[in-house]
């Protein structure tokens, strides 16, 4: 089967263009200038607008820079993004001083750039900027210039209650950050596997492809190696034994001749009942249980004739593979046997694959299927101690079955039985899709 690591796909860094960063920092900016005229101008507040203007007038300084000086569809190195994104921070820091501190329902912004940062950058990132914004909430609980509220009825927060917007601040950083990187993390990985199932398919495609191209060779080579072999012959029989060329001629004739013998069981790899593009259920079978034999397990094949014809389907890459790669695992977990049982109706097209091993974990049972779930099997199961692929390649194995109409099943053997089921069914009129029906003899 195609080997595919997890490692191709799934990338250690992760890169944020320069223009994303500057767009948010540019809505920042209108966003706290706009905050500001409502406050001074709408509301009739004191504020110290001198700094506050300051602080965003630098944000709007360094965003111009960084147009100016920087391609925006750079993609930023994850350190730099972070850097800007730790600016951010430092910056609402510097306005809320000004504006009340904790007290400013603003402080909450806090937030923004560690949720942006749990969905771009990698984890390490986030926590550091997420110690500091909490330290930065931590400063503001202290040391902050109070809100100017009317002298005649001012607003005294207690101390608690302070408390409890630092902490709601802490929490809600910890808890939609976590939430937010576990997401994406998720939808990652199911980008990446799903690009590894579409490499993995064009893969078995190319080799089933293979197949066609070499019948069509064979016919194709036929007829010129044929005149070619009787051209020699001739010309072998009409020439001299002690003339110079009798000896080239011959080797000619000779080499033609196995160029043909070559073709012929090219052409002859067809005969035993299927054509290239064409294959019925026990041929499919037989095709994925042969590259596993011979690994100190026994496989057993049994197919249940039914009254009805066997099925013939396409020689379909994504089947080939998917059993394939679901019966490896079947091997490499087994003690002793697997087990391949097929049968069908005039309906339904079932192969079910069984082994004697340790059967599915509890935990893993309920989750089979996602993308990068694993489990490395103990030194004491199996006689080789191979490594047990239940992840990336059950992933893409089950996608490529039920891309082709099947449903696959994961269970285990009822006790006292033990070892892992996987159930593959086909509505048969799905499994013979693209069947060519046999025309009356003229």
């Amino acid at each position: 089967m195609t080997d595919v690591a997890a490692s191709d796909f799934r990338h250690p860094r992760r890169y944020v263009r320069l223009d994303t960063i500057l767009r948010l920092r540019w809505l920042a900016a209108l966003g706290q200038l706009a905050a500001i005229f409502v406050v001074v101008q709408g509301l009739e507040f004191d504020l110290p607008v001198v700094p506050c203007l300051a602080i965003v007038g630098l944000s709007a300084l360094l965003n111009l820079a960084l147009q100016i000086a920087f391609n925006p569809m750079q993609r930023l190195e994850p350190a730099y993004a972070a850097a800007l994104l730790a600016l951010n921070i430092v910056e609402l820091a510097g306005l809320l001083f000004f504006t009340g501190g904790l007290q400013n329902p603003f402080s909450f912004l806090f937030l923004a750039p560690v949720l942006i940062s749990a969905t771009a950058l990698p984890i390490r990132f986030t926590i550091a900027l997420g110690v500091l914004a909490v330290a930065c909430a931590s400063v503001l609980v202290f040391f902050y210039l109070p809100l100017p509220w009317d002298s005649d009825e001012p607003l005294v927060l207690p101390p608690i209650y302070l408390f409890g917007v630092w902490l709601s601040i802490v929490l809600a950083i910890g808890v939609t950050s976590l939430y937010a990187f576990q997401v994406t993390e998720e939808a990652r990985e199911l980008s990446d596997a799903l690009a590894a199932t579409e490499l993995v398919l064009t893969r078995e495609q190319h080799l089933t492809q293979l197949d066609g191209l070499a019948a069509a060779a064979a016919h194709e080579l036929g007829t010129p190696l044929s005149t070619i072999f009787l051209i020699s012959r001739e010309l072998e029989r009409t020439l001299q034994d002690n003339s110079p060329l009798a000896g080239d001629v011959k080797t000619l004739r000779e080499q033609a001749q196995r160029c043909r013998d070559i073709l012929a069981k090219i052409t002859q790899l067809s005969s035993t009942g299927a054509p290239f593009d064409r294959m019925p259920l026990s041929t499919l079978i037989e095709e994925s249980v042969a590259p596993h034999r011979n690994f100190g397990v026994a496989i057993k094949v049994r197919i249940a004739v039914a009254g009805t014809s066997e099925p013939v389907g396409t020689r379909n890459p994504a089947i080939l593979y998917g059993v394939g790669n679901i019966l490896e695992n079947a091997v490499d977990f087994a003690r002793q046997a697997v087990e391949v049982n097929a049968w069908w109706n005039t309906e339904t097209v079932e192969i079910v694959i069984s082994d004697d091993g340790p059967g599915f974990a509890p935990d893993i049972l309920k989750r089979i299927g996602e993308p990068y779930l694993s489990r490395r099997r103990s030194a004491d199961e199996g006689q080789n101690g191979h490594r047990g692929g239940l992840g990336l390649g059950v992933f893409i194995a089950r996608t490529l079955l039920e891309r082709t109409g099947a449903k696959v099943s994961f269970t285990n053997r009822v006790f006292p039985d033990h070892g892992a089921v996987v159930q593959i069914a086909w509505p048969r009129h799905r499994f013979e899709a693209g069947e060519i029906a046999a025309e009356p003899a003229s």
